[in-house]
């Protein structure tokens, strides 16, 4: 199992985040939190493979300008090769 090093939380990630009536998101991020169906997860570089079922809360993004907060509900989460896609139904920008 590879382990993450101190320097991997300074590496960034491609980071979307998507409706079916707007791209909310698109770029590259340090640190994500979303909204799972059964709690919060937190993804940073190197995380493992996943999908998820979003539920409805507040998504995070630290990019390089700061955080960015999203109104998320329903949907789904992605993680695969550093590529983090969020999909879903609605988005609000706050």
């Amino acid at each position: 199992m590879d382990e993450i090093r101190s320097g991997d939380i300074n590496r960034l990630m491609k980071v979307s985040v998507i409706s079916p009536s707007q791209a909310a998101f698109e770029g590259e991020a340090s640190a994500v939190i979303v909204p799972a169906h059964d709690g919060q997860v937190g993804i940073l570089y190197g995380h493992a493979p996943m999908v998820t079922l979003l539920g409805t809360g507040q998504l995070i993004v630290h990019d390089t300008q700061g955080e960015r907060r999203f109104q998320v509900s329903r949907g789904f989460l992605q993680v695969v090769d550093n590529e983090v896609s969020v999909l879903a139904e609605e988005i609000e920008v706050l």
